[in-house]
C-alpha cells in the first residue's frame, strides 16, 4: 500500500482524547464516568452569545473575511485595551480556535528544522502543532516541587541555538495552572531581546487568576512590540469551546502580514461562531466574577481532597482550571486506562489525562496526571474518593 508520511507517523496522540474509546465502553457497561480529563467547563455559555445566533436573520450564510469581520476585531480590540493591551483591529487575525492561531504562528515564523523552546509540562497539542509544522520542540523542565514556576533563565539560554526562533509559554498554564508574574515575564523579555527571538504567549485563560494575583500579558510589556505574539480564544473565557473562534494578536506588522496569508489559504473562520463571539464580548464582569469564585472553590475542594490521599503530591494552581498530581504509580498511562477498563466503585469511575503527554522529554511525567476541575464540588469530592479506592486496589 502507499506509505504514510514520516510527519503523520510521528504525530502524537492526544493524552486528553486517546482514552475516549475506553470511557465509551465503560458507559456502555452502565458505568458513570466523571470526566476530569478535558478542559470542557460545565459553566453555562453567556445567554447573550447563544441568542445572537438564535435570533439572527441571515438568509445566506456567506464567507467571513479571512481575518474575521472588522466589527468583531474592532470590538475585540476594545476588550484588549480594557485589559491594558493597547492594540487595534489591524493587530488581530481571527482564527478557527486557538489551535489554528498556533499553526499560523508556527507557519509564519519557522522553517522545517527550526526550534521553539517551551517550559514543560505544556499543553499537549504543542507537540502536535510542532510536528505538523516540522518544528522541533526544545523543552526546559519546570518541577512540581516548586509549583511549576518559570525555570531559571540560564536553563533557557543554554538551549538557544542558531535554529531557535521563539520561546512559547502558556499563561496561566495548561496543565499546571501556574501564573507567570510580571517579574518572570520581564526576565523572558530580556532574553528574547538579547537573542532576537519571538515570545509567544498562549493567554486563553487570562480571566481565571486566583488569590488576588493579576495576569500580565506579553503585549502589555513595553519594548516587546516586535517580539510578542499572543494566542487567544473564546473557548474557555465564555465556555464556548464548540464555537472554535480564536485569534492571533501582535504589533509586529510583518508577522501579521505573513500570518494573514495563512488565513486566506483556509478562507475564513465560521460566520455563526463569529456572531456569537462578537455578542459574547458584551458579557458583564459579574459573569467572570462568579465564574472565578466558582473555580477557586473547586480548586480548593480538589486540592484538599487530593492532599488527604497518602502518596499523592499536587501543585496548587494560581490560574486556569487544571492541576497536576503525582500519583504513587509507575505509569499513569496504564493506570488511566485500567481505571476505565477494570475498575468501578458502585458503577462509577473517573477519567484523567496521563501527564506524560504534556511533556516532550522522554520519561517525564510518567507518574503524573492532569485533572480539570470543571465539575461541581460534589462531583469533584466523589471523583477523588473513587481515585483513592482505585489506587488502593491498583497498588495491591
Amino acid at each position: 500500500m502507499p506509505s504514510i508520511s514520516k510527519k503523520g507517523t510521528q504525530m502524537p496522540e492526544s493524552p486528553i482524547r486517546k482514552l475516549v474509546p475506553y470511557a465509551e465502553d465503560a458507559k456502555k457497561r452502565g458505568v458513570h464516568v466523571f470526566h476530569l480529563n478535558i478542559g470542557q467547563p460545565d459553566i453555562k455559555t453567556p445567554q447573550i452569545a447563544l441568542d445572537a445566533v438564535k435570533n439572527n436573520k441571515i438568509e445566506t450564510l456567506s464567507y467571513a473575511r479571512s481575518e474575521g469581520s472588522e466589527e468583531y476585531r474592532t470590538k475585540l480590540a476594545k476588550y484588549y485595551v480594557k485589559n491594558n493591551i493597547n492594540v487595534t483591529a489591524d493587530n488581530i487575525i481571527t482564527t478557527t480556535g486557538g489551535s489554528e492561531a498556533l499553526l499560523f504562528t508556527m507557519g509564519s515564523i519557522t522553517d522545517p528544522g527550526d526550534e521553539i523552546i517551551i517550559p514543560e509540562p505544556f499543553y499537549a497539542n504543542y507537540n502536535g502543532f510542532s510536528t505538523a509544522s516540522g518544528v522541533k520542540v526544545v523543552p526546559v523542565i519546570s518541577k512540581i516541587e516548586n509549583n511549576f514556576a518559570l525555570p531559571k533563565i540560564e536553563d533557557f539560554e543554554k538551549l538557544i541555538t542558531p535554529k531557535t526562533k521563539a520561546i512559547l509559554i502558556c499563561n496561566p498554564g495548561n496543565p499546571s495552572g501556574y501564573l507567570y508574574s510580571e517579574e518572570e515575564i520581564q526576565k523572558l523579555k530580556k532574553m528574547v531581546l538579547k537573542h532576537d527571538l519571538f515570545l509567544i504567549a498562549d493567554e486563553v485563560y487570562r480571566e481565571f487568576t486566583y488569590d488576588g494575583l493579576k495576569h500580565t500579558s506579553v503585549l502589555s510589556i513595553e519594548g516587546l512590540e516586535e517580539n510578542a505574539i499572543v494566542i487567544d480564544s473564546v473557548s474557555k473565557r465564555y465556555s464556548m469551546c464548540g464555537a472554535r473562534i480564536g485569534c492571533v494578536v501582535s504589533k509586529n506588522k510583518t508577522f501579521i502580514k505573513t500570518a494573514i496569508k495563512f488565513a486566506q489559504a483556509r478562507l475564513s473562520p465560521p460566520t455563526y461562531a463569529l456572531i456569537a463571539s462578537e455578542a459574547a464580548l458584551d458579557t458583564p464582569q459579574s459573569y467572570f466574577d462568579n465564574v472565578t469564585k466558582e473555580y477557586v472553590d473547586r480548586r480548593n475542594t480538589l486540592i484538599k481532597a487530593l492532599e488527604n490521599i497518602d502518596g499523592i503530591k499536587v501543585a496548587k494552581p494560581k490560574g486556569a482550571f487544571y492541576c497536576v498530581a503525582e500519583l504513587p504509580v509507575k505509569d499513569t498511562d496504564h493506570f488511566a486506562q485500567w481505571i476505565l477498563e477494570s475498575f468501578n466503585d458502585n458503577k462509577q469511575t473517573v477519567m484523567v489525562a496521563p501527564a506524560s503527554g504534556f511533556y516532550s522529554t522522554k520519561g517525564e511525567g510518567k507518574n503524573q496526571i492532569r485533572m480539570a476541575y470543571v465539575l461541581n464540588k460534589e462531583n469533584l469530592i466523589r471523583s477523588v474518593e473513587i481515585l483513592a479506592k482505585a489506587l488502593k486496589q491498583y497498588n495491591s
